[in-house]
């Protein structure tokens, strides 16, 4: 997470930005690594079920998990769009 942190460079949304309303950059690279990183881990996560809270824990794990696979759909489309200008 921190070398995720370094490469990231904050993006005033205005003059006075309110609290978690400002906008993070990351170089498109390094993003879609981290994403395949995270849906690997998460692929790799093994649940617990005798664990309290563990059924919560897989079903935001599958949340993410689509949303980062979602994330990567997003960046292939407009990295597809690029090449077609």
């Amino acid at each position: 997470m921190r070398r995720v942190w370094r490469d990231m460079e904050r993006v005033a949304a205005g003059r006075r930005a309110k609290l978690g309303t400002a906008r993070v950059a990351v170089k498109e690279g390094r993003l879609i690594r981290d994403l395949e990183e995270l849906i690997a881990a998460l692929d790799r996560r093994l649940p617990g079920v005798e664990q309290a809270g563990e059924v919560a824990i897989a079903q935001d794990a599958a949340a993410l998990r689509a949303k980062a696979i979602a994330r990567l759909a997003e960046l292939a489309d407009a990295e597809l769009l690029k090449t077609r200008h």
